[in-house]
């Protein structure tokens, strides 16, 4: 006796969903556009805002002891010590600060005695729970080496969509890609999230998860192609669209829980890092994968030759010429008539 029969199946998306997602390609085209010129121009302009890890300094994470931190007294206490640029922050609890203390001059001796100081000057009213000294020769290898990273990943990701599909579906999906890091750098201008090591993996992971819905979804575009000869190039993406979006739906609803918990109960430490990627894979990722990644393959010409080799007609084996010349010739030279009897 089965049990599992008798259980229905749970379904968050009915599987013959025929939403009209390629009419909005005019809009959603447009709109990219205009948002990404708008991400370029805050990166140029208002900047990133680069931590510890690319500019150098001194962070230190400081809990205090008896109850809420008093920001304002800790604040007039280090800017007496003389150490330039001092940052404090309150994160999670009302006990927490973050204390950012800029690059000295003299290298890393000199950070370590402005650690000293603050130790000093903060005494024993705080518990310090984390300290990280970054020296500016550190700071300026960890930058070119995440750049070069993250060129490296797209160019590996270009190769890797070459080989598996037609030129117009890898570059549909670089097109896609780089869409949502362009929107991602402009969504971290914008909101000034730490950018550290922790935004490279953020942009490395947002760049995978993107990669995996395009592919899905090029994969049943490239089925249908397969499958439905006549079928309009506009209702064969809704069609492969519609049949994967209730994967879609799970993945990014489970992944969307799972963030959401990091950036609630996660602390500072990563707090960047969900936050980029709640946006960058929830938000723009799900956009993308629909709205741009598959409509732009009408744009780029996929399905023409396929339609030009319908309309024409196939050749005629040999052998029905032959045969049709010869019926010709027969019918040219008239009945064959015999002699007549005497």
């Amino acid at each position: 006796m089965r049990l599992h029969s008798s259980i229905p199946l749970l379904r968050i998306v009915p599987d013959d969903t025929k939403f009209d997602f390629m009419r909005f390609r005019r809009i959603s085209f447009p709109m990219s556009a205009v948002l990404s010129i708008f991400a370029i121009a805050l990166y140029f302009f208002h900047g990133l805002n680069f931590g510890i890890d690319f500019i150098g300094g001194t962070l230190i994470e400081v809990q205090s002891k008896a109850g809420p931190a008093d920001l304002a007294k800790m604040r007039s206490t280090l800017s007496g010590l003389n150490l330039g640029d001092v940052q404090l922050q309150q994160f999670g609890g009302p006990t927490d600060v973050l204390i950012r203390v800029a690059q000295q001059p003299g290298g890393d001796a000199a950070q370590q005695a402005a650690v000293s100081k603050v130790r000093e000057a903060l005494g024993n009213e705080v518990d310090y729970r984390r300290v990280e000294v970054v020296g500016p020769r550190v700071s300026t290898e960890l930058l070119a080496y995440s750049t070069i990273g993250l060129v490296l990943a797209i160019f590996a990701i270009l190769i890797y969509l070459w080989f598996r599909f037609e030129w117009q579906f890898a570059l549909g999906a670089m097109v896609a890609n780089v869409h949502d890091l362009v929107l991602t750098v402009g969504y971290m201008s914008l909101t000034q999230i730490d950018f550290d090591l922790s935004s490279i993996a953020a942009l490395l992971t947002i760049l995978g998860y993107s990669l995996n819905d395009t592919v899905v979804i090029y994969d049943r575009i490239r089925e249908n192609l397969r499958k439905y000869k006549r079928l309009s190039m506009p209702d064969l993406l809704n069609s492969a669209v519609n049949s994967t979006l209730s994967r879609s739906i799970i993945t990014h609803v489970t992944v969307t829980l799972a963030l959401l918990a990091l950036l609630l109960f996660g602390g500072h430490a990563i707090h960047s890092f969900t936050a980029t990627m709640i946006f960058g894979v929830v938000l723009v990722g799900t956009y993308t994968s629909v709205f741009i990644a598959a409509p732009i393959l009408i744009y780029l010409g996929v399905g023409t030759t396929r339609a030009a080799a319908d309309e024409t007609p196939e050749p005629e084996p040999a052998d029905a010429k032959a045969g049709q010349k010869s019926e010709q010739k027969s019918d040219r030279s008239g009945p064959i008539r015999t002699p007549a009897k005497a």
